[in-house]
């Protein structure tokens, strides 16, 4: 089925499509989540809530504005940034165990096997530093854009800028 009209079904609140969207994007915005939260029951349930979301503000979806999957996940992406700002999440990791901290510990040059989730790792790769850098930070840690700034010690126009044009370059390579 032609993804413009299964999109469109969506919009209409035709629960077939909802499910067949559910079963195309799943698996890669439940990576995507997990790579931000590290908790893999959290994940799944963050991903749901990013579905029902979806599903509740279908109308707000433009494809003047960009692909069906990147408004998809963005609005998990900030879920899930949201969930680790929660009290909740605080909470729950004043006792941590050492394999929360496996990522953190990690170089900012590489990119683990989650991230490679939706298939982007390839394309990542090719970036430059400075762009890997800013693309790892922002859309595989879940760091802001004031975070990344502090975290690279440049001006956030700068970080602004460099996002814009490395999102480009992945743009170009992906054809899209």
């Amino acid at each position: 089925m032609d993804l413009e009209l299964l999109i469109l079904q969506f919009q209409k609140k035709d629960v077939k499509a909802y499910e067949k969207l559910y079963n195309m994007y799943c698996n890669s915005i439940s990576g995507v989540v997990y790579t931000i939260v590290k908790d893999n029951d959290v994940a799944q349930e963050i991903t749901q809530d990013v579905f029902i979301k979806a599903w509740n503000n279908s109308d707000s979806y433009s494809s003047k504005k960009g692909r069906f999957f990147t408004w998809i996940l963005n609005i998990a992406r900030n879920a899930a940034i949201d969930y680790t700002r929660s009290k909740k999440f605080k909470q729950s990791k004043q006792n941590l165990n050492s394999d929360f901290f496996v990522d953190i510990l990690e170089t900012h040059q590489s990119l683990d096997a989650t991230t490679n989730t939706i298939g982007l790792k390839e394309f990542v790769t090719k970036l430059g530093d400075k762009c890997k850098s800013v693309i790892e930070l922002l859309y595989f840690k879940g760091f802001t854009q004031k975070e990344v700034s502090e975290e690279l010690d440049m001006p956030i126009g700068t970080i602004k800028t460099r996002n814009r044009t490395c999102i480009g370059e992945l743009r170009i390579m992906l054809g899209v």
